[in-house]
């Protein structure tokens, strides 16, 4: 692998990295933002919903106050009457005295009697038509104790709620005494108590759902409707009406509520829920630009990191990759305390392992190499040697041929002699004329046997110097039965090396792949080569069996050889013996007569050992081409010897050309 896609790679890896680091680390810095705001929010809206709560709290305590000291004024000027009992002039001095003594009450006191008289102050521009049906004196015969009731509309047109109770003047008539407190009044007290800015607050009577104050003055004494057009009246009726007075969030607005003590009245305050997120949403903004800077500080600081982590990274890939190339040369620095320095170490121990096992195979081949050489040589002199015997026994082969012919010819001949002695018995008178031709045919019978004589040393000698060869071949075949044996040793051997080397680089994984098609490699050759030295095993094997049948053949042909020598020197000392006999027939023409019988013995024997002899003759020739065939057997096999022997070498070359591939 080049640099250049070494780096490409190595930038794959960063990429791969920041694809799935920046993101993550944006995500989370965008929830953090998320969570940060959503908590700011809610602490926000809790904090504003306490400062509503204090606000309220306040107003409640400031209107609660308010009402308290009016009623503590009203009801010491009841105390005050009560005590003295005034007469009719007193008590209207009484309620003189005290018009526009109290700014709350600006019109004063004004006392109604069930008998339906009124008395207020001189100067009160109050009107009063009927006492007894007014509100304030149908409220104020409620109770003895001055207290506030219901908002009305009096005679004036003003939206008043009176503090009413009765009065015990010491008269025997029912009377009432009021105050009236006027409306706006009522207001200017709840709008000015508003303590948190933006927030706003009205006063509700829930007897009656009428608003009896409200910055709105165009509100104040109408009455609270669920079905109302404005969200916020309508949910504050709702809540009014299901007495449920907890801080709530009702259309764009937070609403607190604030029961008023002594009073059937609740005070409502309310913020635009905008103006508090209006806060939330300048956080926002300031953790959203905080969050951007942070992500492109973090990033910055990933592939800063990053880059310092897939360093060692990028110098493991290329020792991997040189490696791959077949360099075994390299070290890689395991010297880190982290799994990198582990992988480096790993990548070192199989480093070491691939040198050793390269070098034993390097080893292994050298030897194959030259066992196969070995083997080669070997092969050749088989070769030579199964040539030379089959020329060898093709010249046994004529010898033969022509000791069988020369058999054939004396048995003829023989044949011819017994004939003629039978005519020369018939007719002596042809005696003369036969025994020229039985001389001439005795000096080539003579001639024959001798060259017959000659015939079968030579085929002694033949069958010696063949036995003498096959002994050679089969001590040959032995040494090469030996050297196939260290053949398939070294091939089982070089296939357990290709066995390691494949496991091996099967724990490499992918690094591994390549040397593994090389093991792979080494394997099929380690198996062709023990597959061919188990053929040239058995070829041997074969061998060995045809030439232990040629020489027992060999031995039996010797020993029908020797009897036919034995034979044949007979029949030359008979040949001599006839031709002798024949020689002294011309002087001894007499005793022909009576010689013939032992003639025509002798004739007679002559031809039966002639037959017997064609036939071993015969014999001779059928085992002399068979050994000429299994000659040609063995040349044919060694030939196979010779081939297997050359595909060993050539496999050697290869296994050391895929082993010279490394570098170690």
């Amino acid at each position: 692998m080049s640099e250049k896609e070494t780096r490409k790679k190595r930038g794959s890896i960063r990429r791969k990295l920041l694809m799935f680091i920046v993101p993550t680390v944006t995500l989370a810095v965008i929830v953090l933002i998320l969570v940060a705001t959503t908590i700011s929010k809610n602490r926000m809206t809790e904090m504003a919903i306490a400062q509503l709560d204090s606000s309220i709290a306040n107003q409640g305590d400031n209107i609660e106050s308010w009402l308290d000291e009016n009623l503590v004024q009203f009801a010491t000027v009841k105390q005050m009457i009560e005590q003295t009992r005034p007469d009719d002039r007193e008590l209207q001095d009484i309620l003189n005295a005290y018009y526009g003594y109290y700014k709350n009450a600006p019109d004063g006191f004004h006392i109604g009697s069930q008998a339906g008289d009124y008395m207020a102050a001189a100067d009160s521009t109050l009107k009063v038509s009927d006492p007894t049906s007014a509100k304030w004196f149908q409220q104020g015969l409620t109770r003895v104790e001055m207290g506030y009731g219901e908002s009305y509309t009096n005679e004036n047109g003003d939206n008043v709620i009176s503090a009413s109770g009765i009065i015990d003047d010491g008269s025997k008539d029912l009377k009432v005494i009021a105050a009236d407190v006027t409306l706006e009044k009522i207001s200017i007290i709840v709008n000015s108590g508003v303590k948190m800015e933006d927030a706003s607050s009205f006063l509700v009577n829930t007897l009656d759902d009428t608003i009896l104050a409200h910055r709105d003055a165009s509100l104040v004494s109408t009455t609270l409707s669920e079905s109302s057009s404005d969200k916020l009246l309508a949910g504050v009726a709702e809540k009014i009406h299901e007495r449920t007075y907890t801080d709530t969030t009702i259309g764009a607005y937070m609403v607190a509520f604030r029961e008023i003590e002594g009073t059937d009245w609740v005070l409502v305050s309310y913020v635009a829920t905008s103006v508090i997120l209006a806060e939330v949403q300048k956080l926002g903004n300031v953790l959203f630009l905080i969050g951007v800077i942070a992500v492109l500080l973090i990033v910055f600081l990933i592939v800063f990191i990053v880059a310092k982590v897939i360093a060692p990274l990028g110098v493991i890939s290329e020792h991997i990759a040189a490696m791959s190339s077949g360099d075994f040369t390299i070290d890689v620095d395991d010297s880190a305390n982290d799994e990198i320095g582990q992988m480096g170490g790993k990548i070192n121990t199989f480093i070491d392992s691939m040198r050793q096992m390269i070098s034993s195979i390097s080893s292994e081949s050298d030897k194959l190499s030259a066992e196969s050489d070995r083997s080669n040589e070997v092969s050749k002199l088989m070769y030579e040697a199964s040539q030379s015997q089959a020329q060898a026994m093709n010249e046994l082969n004529e010898t033969v041929d022509q000791l069988a012919n020369a058999v054939n010819d004396i048995a003829q001949n023989a044949t011819t002699l017994a004939m003629v002695v039978a005519d020369t018995r018939d007719n002596s008178e042809q005696a003369s004329t036969s025994m020229k031709e039985t001389v001439e045919i005795s000096k080539q019978g003579k001639g024959d046997m001798e060259k017959l004589s000659q015939a079968m040393e030579e085929i002694k000698e033949a069958i010696d110097i063949l036995v003498a060869s096959i002994d050679k071949v089969g001590e040959t075949s032995k040494e090469i039965t030996g050297i196939v044996e260290v053949i398939s040793e070294i091939a089982d051997e070089t296939n357990l090396l290709s066995l390691n080397a494949s496991i091996e680089a099967a724990r490499a994984g992918d690094a591994g792949r390549g040397f593994a098609v090389v093991a792979t490699e080494i394997g099929k050759l380690a198996q062709t080569s023990a597959d061919s030295a188990q053929n040239i095993a058995n070829l041997i094997h074969d061998v060995a069996g045809l030439i232990d049948d040629a020489v027992e053949h060999a031995n039996h042909s010797a020993d029908n050889i020797r009897e036919n020598s034995v034979l044949v020197s007979d029949a030359v000392d008979t040949f001599d013996r006839i031709y002798n006999n024949i020689q002294e027939s011309d002087r001894l023409m007499g005793r022909m007569i009576e010689d013939v019988e032992k003639v025509d013995d002798v004739a007679t024997n002559v031809a039966a050992i002639s037959e017997e002899q064609a036939a071993s003759a015969d014999e001779i020739l059928a085992t002399s081409q068979n050994m000429v065939e299994q000659a040609k057997s063995i040349t044919k096999s060694s030939q196979d010897v010779a081939d297997n022997s050359n595909e060993l070498a050539e496999t050697s070359r290869t296994l050391t050309d895929y082993v010279k591939r490394f570098q170690v």
